[in-house]
């Protein structure tokens, strides 16, 4: 039989949200940086984004990542990310996939017990330190680009809802963040159906009343995630938070397609925005540890281990420490004659 095209693909998970790692079966893409890399992909070859990760191939809760060349020779990798409904300049969990992926098979070399490298990702160079033992990357911490955020206690009109009041703060991606008690959530996986319609309505209400673009590189613009924020499970963690990723458009005349689908982990990137609205109001120091608990338990470890301005903002530098397990190893193929080519969506549950 022949196909069309062959993708290798190592499937991972970090604190429980699954990361493919695509390591085979696309050479490189045009662009000078990541970024342009980035934007190529978005507009030129979205049908990957959209194989990877839709039925049947794919499902709600995953993420993808394409390994390629660094245009930076500082980096010893490169990764575009690609999520449901758009291509996120930075995210935690698919970077803890990324080095684990390219470390457990040997793609970049092991060093015990750390490693120690540099990826490119659209939104930056991102350092990292990979903790390693008998071949197994335990823990890989990652220093971000710099959070800040851009609005506290806003109120946000949304409709049904009322008056909302929220932040809004950049960790990579552009968060509003709203406290969970607010709508009597205790972020618990039995609300997933409500936790994840509030937050999509919060969240376009946000976006459009509350413009953002991040001062330095425009290409990231607009509110484009959720997340809910309230008190840990237990003593192992300091604050709560579940991230709803969209997983389609909000039409506000058909409220049966408000779809999403919760992070399964911490999330590396809204742990990094809630940092700095923490640091913002004075309730988080540099270099103290910040446990940050996800729907499932699982826990990131966040450090704020510098300041500096972004644009006419306070920003702060984070870490984030976390892990990621291999899952299985695939190849994703399309026979010419699949009427779904580049896959779908149905509304029961995306």
């Amino acid at each position: 039989m022949r196909f069309s095209r062959l993708i290798q693909v190592v499937d991972a998970h970090a604190g429980g949200e699954p990361g493919r790692v695509i390591v085979g079966g696309v050479l490189d893409v045009p662009g000078a940086t990541m970024f342009d890399k980035m934007a190529h992909l978005r507009a030129n070859g979205d049908d990957l984004r959209r194989r990877l990760l839709r039925e049947p191939r794919g499902y709600p809760a995953t993420c993808a990542n394409l390994v390629l060349p660094p245009t930076d020779p500082a980096a010893d990798a490169g990764y575009v990310i690609m999520e449901q409904v758009e291509y996120p300049g930075m995210s935690g969990t698919n970077t803890m996939c990324v080095v684990t992926v390219l470390l457990e098979t040997g793609m970049l070399p092991m060093r015990e017990p750390v490693t120690e490298l540099t990826l490119e990702a659209p939104a930056g160079l991102i350092r990292v330190r990979a903790d390693c033992r008998d071949g197994k990357v335990t823990a890989v911490t990652f220093r971000n680009v710099p959070a800040f955020a851009t609005h506290l206690d806003a109120p946000v009109e949304v409709p049904t809802l009322g008056t909302v009041t929220v932040d809004v703060a950049y960790g990579g991606m552009f968060y509003v963040i709203a406290e969970a008690a607010r709508f009597g959530l205790r972020l618990t996986p039995d609300e997933g159906r409500d936790i994840v319609r509030i937050t999509e309505l919060v969240k376009a209400a946000a976006n459009e009343q509350l413009p953002v673009v991040h001062p330095e590189q425009p290409g990231f613009a607009g509110i484009t995630i959720g997340q809910l924020s309230g008190p840990p499970s237990g003593a192992h963690a300091d604050m709560r938070n579940v991230v709803t990723v969209s997983t389609g458009e909000l039409d506000w005349d058909r409220p049966s397609t408000w779809t999403g689908v919760i992070d399964r982990s911490p999330c590396g990137t809204g742990t990094s925005a809630r940092m700095a609205t923490l640091r913002a109001r004075g309730r988080l120091g540099l270099h103290e540890d910040f446990r940050h608990e996800g729907i499932l338990g699982t826990v990131f470890t966040g450090r704020l281990v510098g300041e500096t301005i972004v644009g006419p903002y306070p920003a702060v530098v984070p870490e984030i420490s976390g892990q990621a397990w291999i899952t299985g190893f695939n190849t994703i193929v399309v026979d010419p004659s699949d009427p779904f080519p580049d896959g779908f969506t149905v509304g029961d549950i995306w």
